[in-house]
């Protein structure tokens, strides 16, 4: 019998159809295989191919030249621009502001063959070591609300170049979504007094089907009313609502994350994938009802038309039989 679920943060319902059940051999694969090209603008050597460095991680060399272990640069064709002013203004009924914020690219590694989940752990936990930099950096400026860091991993999660990279895009506004999240959290620590999130990671410790790992300062599990097969939570056990504040924990981070990942390639063949990190907004100080936590959601279906027009969701994957194979692919 297929169950309707209803996410427990912002109340949107999740149709689990368990009468498609589909492990992993039963999804179209396209394994993410990383071919190299004559060219890359992210390979070491070819740094005057991208803007100047705005960050970088390097063995005492010069700016803008090899030798370094990781890059953050804006993005060559940014979503948004650092320059001007915001001037919000209506237009009659509607809106507008001027499209200020920032595009960053972090390139990971000068390896252009490697992954998150083959790189070594310190590598992943030097990236989130970039994720924070960039983002205390940013947020002395006024004008931003929010930092969307996220990752596209092959073609079909929409990269565009195969060297392993993440992106930053800082906003004048805090996006719809974000704040469905926020204020669904809030809901829930005003009638309860508890946070959601830690709520969740005491709720899923217990329980246990849900659960694909566990270490001292961290939870991953497949969540209970999951939008896609597949898709994985990492949720700090110590509530901290922003991410750049959780930095005691990035080296157990680093391995929870590339642990995960590798599971994932395991069980599903290096499948196309997005993670995204969930923070509270930059001007906000510590949220007592928010909990910063990553989604990784890897790319087995599309949304068609069904999604679009009603906000259901369908997972032919419950996801206790997906955490129960993230479990069973062991942790190499």
């Amino acid at each position: 019998m297929p169950e309707i679920r209803k996410d427990p943060i912002i109340g949107s319902w999740v149709i689990i159809a368990t009468e498609r059940g589909r492990r992993p051999t039963d999804f179209v694969r396209e394994p993410v295989e990383i071919r190299g090209v004559r060219v890359c603008p992210f390979c070491s050597g070819n740094e005057e191919k991208t803007p100047p460095e705005v960050l970088a991680y390097r063995n005492s060399t010069a700016p803008n030249g090899p030798g370094w272990t990781l890059r953050v640069v804006p993005n060559k064709f940014p979503a948004l621009r650092v320059e001007g002013q915001v001037d919000r203004e209506g237009d009659g009924i509607y809106d507008r502001m001027n499209g200020v914020g920032a595009h960053e690219v972090i390139i990971e590694t000068p390896d252009h063959g490697m992954t998150l989940a083959t790189a070594p752990e310190q590598k992943v936990e030097e990236m989130f070591w970039a994720f924070r930099d960039r983002i205390v950096d940013l947020k002395r400026d006024s004008r931003l609300r929010y930092i969307m860091i996220f990752k596209n991993h092959g073609e079909a999660a929409g990269a565009s170049i195969e060297h392993t990279h993440s992106q930053l895009i800082a906003l004048p506004v805090v996006p719809r979504r974000v704040q469905e999240e926020i204020d669904g959290a809030r809901r829930h620590y005003e009638y309860k007094e508890r946070c959601v999130f830690c709520d969740i990671v005491k709720h899923e410790l217990k329980d246990g089907s849900r659960l694909v790992l566990e270490t001292d300062h961290f939870a991953a599990v497949t969540p209970y009313a999951p939008r896609f097969p597949f898709e994985t939570w990492i949720l700090p056990k110590a509530h901290v609502s922003h991410f750049e504040s959780g930095q005691a924990v990035y080296a157990n981070l680093g391995w929870v994350m590339r642990t995960v990942l590798r599971k994932l390639d395991k069980a599903l063949e290096k499948p196309a994938y997005n993670f995204i990190i969930h923070t509270a907004p930059l001007q906000e100080g510590p949220l007592p009802y928010y909990h910063w936590h990553i989604e990784i959601i890897p790319k087995l279906t599309r949304v068609a038309g069904f999604e679009w027009g009603s906000g259901f969701y369908i997972n032919p994957t419950p996801p206790e039989e997906a955490a129960q194979f993230l479990r069973d692919a062991g942790l190499a």
